[in-house]
């Protein structure tokens, strides 16, 4: 029993890598003018590559911060009741300050994806 969930759980695993991998490829050939060579798909490729990249470990950051956060709150307010308010105003702010890392992660791979820079540098 625990083999095949042990397989299972490989199986999805490889799946989905490869399903990241190849995905960015797939969209990147869409650059691709008839007759040019594949730098513009390599490039456009690696973009979104680091796109997915920072958005994934800002969210995995984010999470597992604001989790904390919670879970202390929940923790100070079960040991002193009477500082609630001020236990759920530094918490709320905490939180805010957290998920403001995950908007600016998900601005750099806007930029990233659809207005970058180095693009002329590259390609030019």
């Amino acid at each position: 029993m625990l083999h095949k969930l042990g397989m299972g759980i490989l199986t999805a695993f490889t799946s989905i890598v490869v399903l990241l991998l190849t995905s960015p490829l797939v969209f990147a050939v869409e650059a691709i003018p008839v007759g040019e060579s594949y730098s513009k798909v390599y490039f456009v490729m690696g973009a979104m590559g680091a796109a997915a990249f920072s958005i994934a470990i800002a969210a995995y950051g984010v999470g597992m911060g604001i989790g904390r956060a919670a879970s202390s709150a929940c923790e100070a307010v079960g040991r002193n009741p009477a500082a609630q308010g001020k236990i759920m105003m530094t918490m709320l702010i905490g939180m805010a300050m957290a998920e403001s890392i995950a908007i600016y992660a998900l601005v750099i791979s806007l930029i990233l994806i659809y207005a970058n820079p180095y693009m002329s540098y590259f390609l030019g």
